[in-house]
């Protein structure tokens, strides 16, 4: 399990692409597919810069799962995983855009990233109660895993990094070159192909 585990974690990155090609290929845009996917990709974005913002580089790493900090400020003070759920909602976001294979494409992807994201959510909690130990067990029942509350989450007791928005926009530059060229070339196809 261990092994499958850092695959995962490893090469998290680049799992999304056959989903891409294969909503590329079958695509079916309309002008409401293509509004209502986009801003479920915009919020998911939005999610992950947030986070971002907060939890800083370290987000990128392919190494070992790890962290400076336990991160409770801006969209973790909502929930605990806001970039595994930006990522979920841009991929989401994408699928209703292409209107591919609509809506079992979709629905595998998201089956997949949730299986993806929760076999490296359970390392990553594991690395988190193991640093970080009762403020983390406190932050882990306060905060769900994925669906944001309504409520933030606040533990001054807890050492936090600055919000950085310098440092979200150089780490979240290839999550936004992607996004911005898949975006692209489906308007693209919509426009000229369809």
């Amino acid at each position: 399990m261990k092994k499958q585990v850092t695959k995962f974690f490893k090469y998290r990155s680049y799992t999304p692409v056959p989903f891409v090609i294969l909503m590329l290929i079958f695509q079916k845009a309309s002008v409401e597919s293509m509004l209502i996917g986009l801003t479920i990709a915009l919020i998911g974005e939005g999610f992950r810069f947030w986070g971002v913002a907060y939890a800083g580089s370290e987000t990128r790493t392919t190494g070992a799962v790890g962290g400076t900090f336990l991160v409770v400020s801006g969209a973790f003070g909502y929930t605990r995983n806001p970039l595994y759920l930006g990522n979920i909602l841009l991929y989401v976001g994408v699928g209703v855009m292409s209107f591919a294979l609509f809506p079992y494409l979709q629905i595998a992807a998201l089956l997949f990233f949730y299986f993806q994201y929760r076999v490296i959510i359970a390392e990553e909690e594991a690395y988190l109660q193991k640093t970080f130990g009762e403020h983390y067990s406190d932050y882990k029942k306060s905060v769900p895993r994925f669906l944001p509350k309504f409520s933030r989450y606040k533990n001054d007791e807890i050492e936090q990094p600055k919000l950085n928005l310098k440092a979200a926009v150089k780490s979240e530059t290839r999550t936004l070159q992607a996004f911005g060229f898949i975006v692209t070339i489906l308007f693209a196809l919509f426009l000229f192909v369809n």
